[in-house]
């Protein structure tokens, strides 16, 4: 296994974390984990050098937490650093703070979290935790020994992260979605920048787009990989990318099988900063510009659309259209428009035409709206 120092603390992170947001399951029901198989994987991480542990309140509808701290009994949690999530659209008021970090120690059968994050932050729910003094309440649970160190997880956009990161000086680290597709999605390349400038270490999610990265590659992308002189599987391309960011502190994979695990691990130990050449830069670059031409809407998130006068939540339906199309795999956009709130879906639109006489790209979005809003509303 590879280390590398996670931000400014004098501990060194293994640069593969175990996420446990996709442990194994019995059948189709998430709530139901695999405890022995789940806890074998992530023994057999901890064995073989890693020593991050990343969960949260939520995950496997509230048991991944339970499954996480019977895997670290044993002498396994002196072994790394744990790190879980408060749930932050589920605060009510400031009361709650307590209420469910006791609640995840007793779930986790540990006196403390190593690492605390504030979950997915964005400009609804940083806003309201902030007015709620949330940081001052995590000083105290710091000061008690509860946590050690405090970062949070995020979903919006860059400018709304760098308020984040800059509103406190006491942050340790952050979470952002990162992989080669989603270079300026969310914080993007400039967030992981900029996180790491200020000398927070930077944890990566989704390396693998939710295995949009490593599942029904397209022909054609199948066929760019082919032309690389170093053979390695999409899975493989994708981790390397990453960790060939010096920024990066540690990547989490979210594993459900052994295979996964051993393969990852196989993969870290092969890692390096800049250790890919320009050439094998240049042909993943190739396979972003080819997945995006697969994209049936072109286009290019610049939201100059936006706002929409009737509220409708243009590109982001737009983005959830091209990656169900992208990726073959229409669930998780699918779950992503349910979320938006019904007067923000794509039926909303009375085509005003506003949206497209904003569009540099000239995209006949009405058009493109009905074809996402009749794909993506779809139950199956």
């Amino acid at each position: 296994m590879k280390y590398r120092k996670f931000g400014g603390l004098d501990w060194e992170v293994s640069v593969l974390g175990f996420g446990a947001m996709r442990l194994p399951i019995i059948g189709n029901d998430p709530s139901q984990v695999n405890e022995p198989k789940a806890i074998e994987m992530i023994r057999y991480a901890i064995d073989h050098g890693v020593n991050y542990i990343d969960t949260a309140y939520i995950y496997h509808e509230k048991q991944g937490e339970i499954v996480v701290g019977k895997a670290l009994l044993n002498g396994y949690r002196e072994k790394v650093k744990l790190a879980t999530k408060l749930p932050s659209w589920l605060v009510e008021n400031p009361d709650d703070f307590d209420r469910f970090l006791d609640e995840q120690l007793e779930k986790l059968q540990t006196d403390h979290i190593d690492f605390y994050l504030l979950h997915a932050l964005n400009t609804t729910y940083w806003p309201r935790l902030r007015d709620w003094n949330v940081l001052k309440w995590a000083e105290g649970v710091i000061a008690d020994g509860r946590i050690q160190y405090l970062g949070f997880s995020f979903h919006d956009d860059f400018d709304v992260f760098k308020d984040i990161v800059d509103a406190y000086d006491k942050w340790t680290f952050c979470q952002i979605q990162y992989n080669f597709m989603d270079i300026e999605y969310q914080a993007g390349t400039k967030g992981l920048h900029y996180a790491a400038n200020k000398g927070l270490a930077v944890v990566i999610m989704e390396p693998l787009r939710g295995g949009q990265l490593t599942t029904k590659i397209p022909k054609s992308v199948a066929e760019l990989w082919k032309r690389a002189d170093q053979r390695r599987t999409p899975a493989d391309w994708a981790l390397q990318w990453i960790w060939n960011h010096s920024e990066v502190s540690v990547l989490l994979s979210g594993m459900s099988t052994m295979q996964h695990v051993i393969e990852n691990l196989d993969n870290a130990d092969r890692s390096g900063a800049a250790t890919l050449s320009e050439t094998e830069l240049i042909l993943i670059d190739k396979v972003r510009e080819e997945y995006r031409r697969l994209a049936p809407a072109p286009c290019t998130n610049c939201k100059y659309c936006m706002p929409c006068p009737n509220g409708v939540e243009i590109a982001a339906i737009l983005e959830y259209y091209n990656d169900a199309i992208i990726y073959d795999n229409p669930r998780a956009p699918r779950f992503l428009y349910r979320s938006l709130s019904k007067d923000k879906q794509a039926d909303n639109c009375v085509e005003c035409f506003e949206c497209e006489e904003k569009c540099p790209q000239g995209i006949p979005i009405s058009e493109y709206l009905k074809k996402a809003h009749a794909w993506l509303d779809k139950k199956k």
